[in-house]
């Protein structure tokens, strides 16, 4: 059933890399040598959000998303995208797709648009970070763009989408593959935290 759901989710990503904090390894007094420190910028720099999908055969469309995400811009990049995702991806009419429960995903007009579509969305719990595996590739993604060191925001949406792509089949599979697994460990700590 798990290959058959198509998984998506918008996410932040910034220039130059995330406001995390860094531990460095260094002998006394060399605290402010260049190797210790990150240079940053005033204001950070800039951050685009996109949105992207994902399924056990690969990585699907990434779209960024201009100015301020509503329901109706959501609704346009679904129609732009959904269904093309998924044909690309070859889920068929039949497959599930997987949203999260904020306001504009779960709002009235998208999830009539959904029924309208035909689109079955698989039912998500409210609180459950833990449970979409695409929150591990956007980690993945965040540290190959940073790796990349973009200098200005059109690189990084070129990077982004660059490095998207770039994902393995076979660490989408794998993702899917652990997905019962993650499941049953969530129940296990009866909602808590868990390795996932």
């Amino acid at each position: 059933m798990w290959k058959k759901v198509l998984w998506s989710d918008e996410t932040k990503i910034e220039l130059f890399g995330n406001n995390a904090k860094r531990y460095v390894w260094r002998k006394s007094n060399t605290a402010h040598h260049t190797e210790h420190t990150i240079p940053t910028v005033k204001h950070g720099g800039g951050s685009i959000m996109v949105w992207a999908c994902f399924s056990s055969a690969r990585t699907g469309k990434m779209v960024k998303i201009d100015g301020k995400m509503d329901g109706a811009k959501y609704r346009t990049i679904l129609e732009e995208n959904l269904m093309e995702s998924a044909k690309d991806l070859r889920l068929g009419r039949r497959f599930v797709f997987q949203q999260d429960n904020d306001p504009k995903h779960k709002a009235k007009s998208t999830m009539e648009w959904s029924k309208n579509k035909h689109i079955q969305v698989l039912e998500w719990s409210s609180q459950s970070l833990d449970l979409n595996p695409i929150e591990n590739l956007w980690k993945e993604l965040k540290t190959a763009v940073h790796k990349c060191s973009p200098s200005n925001l059109t690189e990084l949406e070129l990077f982004c989408k660059e490095e998207w792509e770039k994902i393995s089949v076979s660490r989408c599979a794998k993702l899917i593959e652990a997905y019962p697994k993650r499941l049953t460990a969530v129940i296990a700590a009866k909602g808590g935290a868990t390795k996932y």
